[in-house]
């Protein structure tokens, strides 16, 4: 291998929701006896669900193959409503990791839904988000992927008919705006949310990662190939007019011919571990430059009920639980993550 040197875009990894779920579950491996079981992936990357099935975490499709009485995490990605209602059915522990920005979106189809609106979805069928959420108000909802599920929306609704249009939070904005000039040419009167449904930090990785793609010889993309936001950075610096980019799980599956000037970013749940593996397999010559678009200070603190069980345990466990809450921004999951190798 031959290259020279390393773009490095920032933003990149974890987001906020990420580290919420990542710390979450960690708290519910720390204090609970194995096992503990997740609604799906906590988040979509092998590396960090390898990390917690170590641990003892069984992730599973249906809640109802959770025993009565055992703790059950919900994923990050926003479960449907009757997932939800079935899990707190007995007498499971249950929390939801549920990302704020994707409950936003929750809100406000049920709030549409409500006052009469149809409401076009722009996401991707049978996305673990996009599921969740159409299931919110599974009657008034269309799915839009393409073009023509624009046209055949305005096909099916009533002329008169006050129409939204909401979005899976993880897509790239090249997927969102095309579908939303379309949806105004025919639904003049179209509401969206004052605030735009697409993740902050899926909008800023992908914004460093175009500052980045047009001076690269080839672009490395950190992330599972189930992650909507790292399958959509790939599509990304392709467009931005990458000759070559490359999605990996690991620094494993980097290939042996890559030369010249390598822009590196990863998906918002994929763990900085694994690009510092990256970088150092790429082992360039004339070192890394990091590329900073913008500052990132979000925080999402863990789930409300995670926190009422939390205080509820005895202090005698020696957890100290009080001072760790009041600590929690300054802990990253990444951290976290290799504390439980420790544990392994």
């Amino acid at each position: 291998m031959a290259v020279n040197q390393v773009l490095l875009a920032a933003p990149r990894g974890f987001c906020a929701g990420v580290e919420k779920a990542i710390k979450s579950l960690a708290w519910m491996v720390r204090v609970f006896d194995p096992p503990v079981y997740c609604y799906h992936e906590i988040v979509h990357n092998q590396y960090v669900v390898a990390q917690f099935r170590a641990q003892g975490v069984i992730f599973v499709d249906d809640v109802n193959e959770v025993p009565e009485g055992a703790p059950l995490m919900l994923s990050a990605h926003g479960s449907a409503p009757s997932v939800v209602d079935d899990a707190r059915k007995g007498t499971r522990v249950v929390i939801d990791a549920v990302c704020p920005l994707v409950t936003k979106v929750h809100h406000e189809l049920k709030v549409r839904a409500r006052k009469g609106y149809e409401v076009l979805y722009v996401g991707h069928a049978m996305h673990e988000e996009a599921v969740g959420t159409m299931a919110v108000a599974p009657d008034v909802v269309h799915l839009i992927q393409t073009e023509q599920d624009v046209e055949r929306a305005f096909r099916a609704i009533a002329p008169g008919t006050p129409v939204a249009l909401l979005a899976q939070t993880t897509l790239s904005h090249d997927e969102w705006s095309g579908l939303v000039e379309l949806a105004r040419e025919y639904f003049p009167d179209l509401w969206m949310p004052g605030r735009s449904d697409l993740c902050f930090a899926t909008t800023n990785r992908q914004a460093a990662l175009r500052e980045i793609a047009g001076r690269s010889d080839s672009v490395i993309v950190i992330g599972s190939e189930n992650s909507s936001n790292t399958m959509a950075l790939a599509a990304v610096a392709t467009a931005s007019g990458c000759p070559n980019v490359l999605r990996v799980n690991s620094a494993s599956e980097l290939p042996d011919d890559l030369s010249g000037t390598v822009g590196v970013t990863a998906g918002a749940s994929a763990p900085e571990r694994l690009v510092h593996e990256v970088i150092d397999k790429l082992n360039p010559s004339h070192g890394v430059e990091v590329v900073v678009t913008t500052e990132e200070d979000e925080y999402f603190p863990p789930p409300p009920e995670l926190r009422d069980l939390l205080r509820t345990i005895d202090d005698a466990g020696g957890l100290e639980i009080e001072d760790l809450l009041s600590r929690d921004r300054t802990i990253s999951a990444a951290e976290v993550l290799e504390g439980l190798k420790g544990r392994a």
